[in-house]
């Protein structure tokens, strides 16, 4: 695990080092003052020798400057290494999700991914400062303390020794009781995550519903959750000051009681006793320090493992060793296909899938909800792949294909419309970065989009907010097409995506669709029969199957699913035109 996480220090690697150099060199001039107070008591203030005091007294101040110094160094070049680091952090873990197919995101879910990118790195950050600073600084500080000590009066200097096991032995307990609290914590912050992130993007329907104070409980409960394992875990991390402020004071005690009998002894001198008080102070404030530290450990620890699981985590679909580059055209093969989400041929999504489509044809996919209609145009792009069986595209396997170069060849308007903060035009490019404003609207004609976006003050530039919250369903839904056609795909996929546009826009698409891209294989998923009713052929989904396929005369004539959708639908419009 550290291992992976160090691969993220890159260019801040010469920062963190600087910082515990310079570190380094503040703990060797504190280590060094005490000394000199001793030297300057003992032979400068006792023996009343002003040049001796006035020598020691600019060396003290020069090495108290010196110390500051270094100690600002340490702090700018440890801040530097941690912010530089978290940024890192975040970069190849964003990157990575990128990578991510639908499966990879499915099994962290979009909250956890979210926590992991912000709460996770910022505990992760602040542990690293501390690792690259304090912790560094504190075992320095120790040891030079210790031997020093041990210089002034060795026997006396034994009281730390016994007094540093009992403090790891506490220190041991508190880490391995805190630990697992902090993992359930972190977990139940991606709950939170969930309740806010489904609660924003659904704000209109909890308004509409009057739901405002179920989603206030909902809220307080894992809010209530996350503040109870919090509190039990502060309270045992809370027993680390009064274990380390006991372990001090007694320290110096004893300390002060002993060396007061040697002085009275002639066996130690003011001074050194002085001296001894002052790395007392040292060697128990490092102790102190570095239960800080380790504390921070803890809390950052269950977030390293969140994150080093993005990091490592491997998208489920690869690249061929040799992948082909060009596609062919829009035909489009299924032999002996099922899918399965959980990768378990007893859990089968879709099962003995075999279809034929050539290229140009348009194909209409009707089937009831949960009958895997989606499922099934996924694959073509390779958003998943197929648990047995294979899909060819152009004659080849999707799997020898580079999947760059296939999803660039196949254009998808999903079930769920995505529009991106930023003007039209910046939508509509994503299709094709370099569209000109000619081939931009010409797509938006086709799509029966332009008039809505010319009656708008800003046009072309008109500024979608987030989730393209300031347009309708079906405008929403028209310029995801347009993007989508903007690609000049070979196949085309369109999933209910004019469920919001009326019927006579929903033909005007279609037939911009037969007249300006003939070439390109549409594929139509609907629930209107209006809509797939001029398609080449059409597929029936039940249950994970086909149990039908063919034109729509075909269908009508023989298959009793389409039949009774078809009547169903006919009787209800021939009843609206009546009204």
């Amino acid at each position: 695990m550290i291992k992976r996480l160090l691969k993220s220090v890159g260019e801040y690697k010469r920062d963190s080092i600087l910082s515990p150099i310079f570190v380094t060199l503040e703990v060797v001039m504190e280590v060094v003052i005490p000394i000199l107070m001793a030297v300057l008591i003992d032979n400068g203030i006792n023996k009343g020798n002003m040049n001796t005091i006035y020598k020691m007294g600019i060396i003290l101040i020069a090495f108290a400057l010196i110390s500051l110094l270094f100690g600002a160094l340490s702090g700018k070049f440890a801040a530097s290494a941690s912010a530089g680091y978290a940024k890192n952090l975040r970069r190849d873990m964003y990157y990575n999700v990128q990578n991510f197919s639908f499966a990879n995101i499915d099994k962290f879910s979009t909250s956890s991914i979210v926590t992991r990118l912000t709460t996770d790195v910022a505990n992760v950050q602040n542990a690293y400062q501390m690792i690259i600073r304090i912790a560094v600084r504190c075992p320095t500080m120790l040891i030079f303390a210790l031997c020093m000590a041990f210089g002034v009066n060795a026997r006396l200097s034994l009281i730390f020794l016994a007094v540093i096991p009992i403090l790891a032995v506490g220190l041991i307990l508190i880490a391995t009781k805190a630990h697992p609290i902090f993992v359930r914590v972190f977990q139940t912050y991606d709950k939170l995550n969930n309740v806010v992130q489904e609660n924003l993007r659904g704000i209109r329907v909890v308004k509409s519903y009057v739901r405002e104070d179920y989603e206030k409980q909902k809220f307080g409960k894992i809010s209530g959750e996350i503040f109870r394992d919090f509190s039990l875990a502060e309270k045992i991390l809370a027993f680390n000051s009064p274990l380390m402020q006991f372990s001090m004071y007694a320290t110096i005690l004893f300390i002060s009681w002993i060396g007061a009998k040697l002085i009275v002894g002639s066996s130690m001198t003011t001074g050194q006793l002085m001296s001894m008080i002052s790395y007392a102070s040292q060697i128990l404030m490092s102790l102190m320090m570095l239960s800080m530290v380790f504390v921070m450990i803890i809390i950052s620890r269950a977030s390293a493992e969140r994150i080093v699981e993005i990091l490592e985590e491997e998208s489920d679909l690869h690249n061929p060793e040799k992948p082909i580059h060009q596609v062919k055209d829009g035909s489009i093969v299924f032999e002996n296909v099922n899918f399965s989400y959980a990768k378990d041929i007893n859990k089968l999504c879709l099962k003995d899938i075999d279809i034929q489509i050539r290229s140009g044809e348009t194909i209409g996919i009707i089937g009831g909800t949960g009958s895997a209609k989606t499922s099934l145009v996924q694959m073509i792009p390779r958003l998943y792949d197929a648990t047995t069986g294979r899909i060819l595209v152009g004659g080849i396997d999707v799997r020898q294909y580079d999947i760059e170069s296939l999803r660039n060849e196949v254009a998808m308007v999903l079930q769920k419309n995505v529009l991106f903060s930023g003007t039209i035009k910046e939508n509509l490019r994503w299709g094709k970065a370099d569209a000109t404003d000619e081939e931009i609207i010409k797509v938006c004609k086709l799509a029966q989009a332009d008039d809505f976006i010319q009656s708008f003050p800003d046009k072309y530039d008109t500024y979608i907010e987030q989730g393209g919250s300031n347009v309708s369903g079906g405008q929403k839904q028209r310029l995801c097409i347009a993007r989508a056609l903007l690609k000049k795909p070979k196949i085309l996929i369109l999933d209910d995506s004019t469920s919001a546009v009326d019927t006579k826009t929903d033909s005007l698409i279609r037939r911009a669709f037969r007249e300006e891209i003939p070439e390109t294989t549409k594929i139509i998923i609907a629930q209107r029969i209006s809509s797939i009713e001029d398609a080449d052929k059409i597929i029936i989904m039940e249950n994970g199957k086909i149990c039908g396929f063919g034109s729509p005369e075909e269908l009508l004539k023989t298959n009793h699913i389409y039949q009774e959708v078809y009547y169903s639908q006919k009787r209800g419009g021939e009843e609206d035109e009546t009204k």
